[in-house]
């Protein structure tokens, strides 16, 4: 996803984000989808991280949609990015105790000078609605 002099080359959730020596980060406890025993549940930390391409000065935000898309459960402060012709970057938005109070599919969207780039599924179900969910006659998973 792109606009002109941005793009957007992928977006991750994870538990926790740190700055390791040498400017490298660390990621811990990546994940798609939320299932908890018990629903409502309060996440009290997790991060969505973007990695950007491009030149130039973006204002970027990430914002966490109910499942009707009608309702904002939480949004990023806006932030700003400045990349030097080829560069890139990586921007981390850090959410707190935010509440998912009923089983569903949110919508996480990533947005660059207050344009949506990309809106993705972040499924939340308790272990009653897990039960409703069809298995998948294939589960494969590759780590490299």
């Amino acid at each position: 996803m792109q606009t002109e002099n941005l793009k957007l080359v992928y977006t991750l959730l994870c538990d926790d984000v740190r700055i390791e020596m040498g400017n490298k980060i660390s990621l811990m406890g990546i994940f798609q989808n939320i299932m908890v025993e018990k629903l409502p549940v309060s996440l009290i930390k997790f991060a969505v991280i973007n990695h950007w391409e491009g030149v130039g000065s973006h204002q970027t935000e990430v914002r966490i949609l109910s499942p009707d898309r009608t309702n904002l459960i939480v949004t990023s402060q806006p932030t700003n990015i400045d990349l030097a012709p080829g560069g890139f970057t990586d921007n981390v938005s850090f959410f707190v105790n935010v509440v998912f109070p009923t089983a569903g599919t949110y919508w996480i969207q990533t947005l660059a000078n207050t344009v949506v780039l990309e809106e993705f599924p972040l499924i939340v179900t308790d272990a009653s609605s897990a039960n409703q969910i069809q298995p998948l006659e294939e589960i494969s998973e590759t780590i490299n």
